[in-house]
């Protein structure tokens, strides 16, 4: 009874005093999924400082501490490090802390202080204390210092940021900052207007491409430097950039309390990494963000319905040219020209390029333009000023003949844009003109500017710089939606330009008078130009693309039933279909088919192969050489 009592008085002590039987370490097995989001949990993340830097407070004593006083257990910290008593774990610590007490009421000078902290890390003195590939801390180092430039810089709502120069008060000491300009111009565009892309959702693109490296990616504004220079960068267009704060010496820096950086901004179209300490570092790029932000503030959307129904909607935006791009001509690229279709807008070609121009084959290769154009206007207008665009500006950006790869151009039209595509590459003779009239044109009494717009539009020649060319679910032989109510009501409300209705008029007197244009009632409409039973589609479809210029067939075919009695709901495959094409492939899709991920794949296809072609027979268009 003794012993009983005595075992019971012995385990009720130990048990006060915690060292009772139970086993003070265990495991217990959980989701993987559960633990790895544990380990890897961070500030960014989760709004809780990371693993290794919760280890370094556990191992000072000072984790409650940093609870109630961050600023001192970071001031010691700081203190430990310039001392030498710490080792980069304590100072890739300092730039988390940093980062969470800033994100809790530290404000600014705790967000630069945490970029500081973060650069000395990932680049520090001596080369070969340097964090290895594999530590999880490297990437989280980087994206503490992107995310810390953009909040050390931002205005007061948050989402722009404002790249200025001064001096910036630190916890430790002050941070003096040089503006590099350089960066700033863009072409013949100064950068402005910086948004912060990070925080940007991204809706109405399947993919959301972001390149990983240092820096704070930003999408800018721009405003032309020189409004008499020829131009077709895209009035809205958001650039992606990347803004980098360099600093100088920061290991001596954070000893002294003195800092000095310099602020630079690097356009992703000018290139996709910088030099930093004698080895190449990538920048971090949103290009995907920055290609919605700008879609997203775009009339382009409006104008679609608005441009089949006036001619004349592009004459009221006085623009110098039909052609937009998403950046600055570059030499010794090869232009990809994007051609869209009826009540449509450059915006529908949104999925592709952002597939196909963050694909580093790609990109390193090729230029992409687009064509706008009022969509009900007559077809051969529209072709007319899309050849007079695609030669003013081979004209003005290379008129001595310099760059032989803007004369290996990829022209790629979707629908009504796919006929327009086609008329590029095409010899007619009169065919085209036998239609509206059986006499030869210049024996018919017309004003000189009358002869010569006709001449253009109707008596075409292949353009010599136009090397390949893709269709995208045309109608070469008319769409089966052109009904004849359809073709005449639009005949009735579309507003055509004063040029063509000009043209219209002195047509019909010339047919009251003598008797010619018997084919002619009226100026058609796009529309009404792809009716199936209309002369002018009749005689294009007959008319083949020239020799030498390679063709491309993407057909969309809705359903599972055989492609050759199938259509995607406005173009039935027997039309889209053409012979002698290079290669045909057929898309389960709809009309809009440009969107799709096996049409973009056979774009990237056709791409690849017409690089591969460049590269084997043309000497002068290569990769690095004397365009480029």
């Amino acid at each position: 009874m003794r012993r009983i009592v005595a075992v019971a008085i012995v385990a009720a002590t130990l048990g006060a005093l915690g060292t009772a039987c139970s086993v003070p370490i265990r495991v217990r097995r959980m989701d993987p999924r559960t633990v790895h989001r544990t380990l890897t949990s961070n500030e960014l993340s989760s709004g809780r400082p990371s693993v290794p830097s919760r280890i370094v407070l556990q191992q000072r004593g000072v984790a409650e501490e940093f609870e109630k006083q961050p600023e001192q257990v970071l001031a010691d910290l700081h203190r430990d490090v310039i001392a030498g008593r710490a080792t980069e774990s304590e100072l890739f610590a300092l730039a988390e802390l940093s980062f969470h007490h800033a994100e809790h009421g530290g404000g600014r000078s705790y967000y630069l202080a945490s970029a500081v902290y973060a650069w000395t890390f990932l680049f520090p003195a001596d080369g070969t204390q340097r964090p290895g590939p594999f530590d999880p801390r490297v990437r989280l180092a980087c994206d503490l210092y992107n995310r810390a430039i953009t909040e050390g810089f931002a205005t007061g709502d948050g989402f722009t940021v404002e790249l200025r120069g001064g001096r910036e008060a630190l916890p430790f000491g002050t941070l003096d900052v040089t503006v590099d300009p350089s960066g700033f111009r863009w072409g013949n565009r100064q950068l402005t207007g910086f948004v912060a892309v990070a925080d940007l959702e991204v809706r109405g693109l399947r993919n959301r491409y972001r390149e990983p490296g240092i820096g704070a990616p930003l999408a800018a504004s721009t405003t032309p430097i020189d409004t008499g220079a020829y131009d077709f960068v895209a009035p809205r267009v958001k650039v992606p950039v990347t803004a980098l704060l360099r600093i100088d010496d920061a290991s001596h820096g954070l000893a002294t309390g003195a800092l000095r950086a310099t602020l630079e901004l690097h356009a992703a179209s000018e290139g996709h990494d910088i030099t930093i300490d004698g080895q190449r570092v990538p920048l971090e790029i949103e290009p995907t963000s920055s290609l919605a932000y700008g879609l997203s503030d775009t009339p382009l959307w409006s104008r679609e319905l608005k441009g089949l129904l006036s001619g004349e909607l592009l004459l009221s935006e006085k623009r110098n040219t039909r052609l937009i791009a998403l950046e600055p001509y570059r030499v010794g690229l090869v232009p990809v020209v994007l051609v869209h279709g009826t009540a449509s807008s450059p915006g529908r070609w949104a999925e592709m390029v952002n597939d196909l121009s963050n694909d580093p084959r790609i990109r390193q290769r090729y230029q992409f333009w687009a064509f706008v154009y009022d969509t009900g206007n007559p077809i051969a207008y529209s072709e007319l000023l899309l050849r007079r665009s695609l030669r003013e500006a081979v004209h003005a950006l290379d008129p001595t003949g310099h760059d032989p790869c803007l004369r290996q151009m990829v022209v790629i039209g979707h629908s009504q844009g796919g006929l327009l595509t086609k008329m590029t590459a095409i010899d007619t003779g009169d065919q085209l003109w036998r239609n509206i009239s059986d006499k030869p044109l210049d024996e018919l009494t017309l004003r000189p500017a009358t002869r010569d717009l006709l001449r253009e539009a109707l008596f075409l020649e292949p353009l010599p710089f136009v090397r390949r060319v893709v269709f995208i679910a045309t109608p070469h032989r008319g769409s089966f939606q052109a009904r004849a109510w359809v073709t005449d009501l639009l005949a009735r409300i579309v507003k055509m330009p004063s040029e063509v209705t000009g043209i219209g008029t002195e047509m019909l007197a010339l047919r009251r008078e003598k008797k010619v244009f018997a084919h002619v009632k009226r100026m058609p409409t796009s529309v009404e130009n792809m009716s199936p039973a209309n002369p002018f589609i009749r005689t294009l479809a007959t008319i083949p693309v020239v020799p030498g210029v390679a063709a491309h067939s993407i057909i969309a075919v809705k359903g599972d039933g055989p492609p050759e009695k199938g259509n995607d709901g406005v173009v039935a495959y027997e039309s889209a279909h053409l012979d002698g094409v290079e290669s045909e492939l057929v898309v389960r899709s709809e009309h809009s088919v440009q969107g799709n991920p096996q049409a973009i794949e056979e774009v990237r296809r056709i791409l690849l192969l017409h690089d591969a072609e460049l590269r084997a027979t043309d000497d002068a268009c290569q990769p690095g050489g004397s365009a480029s």
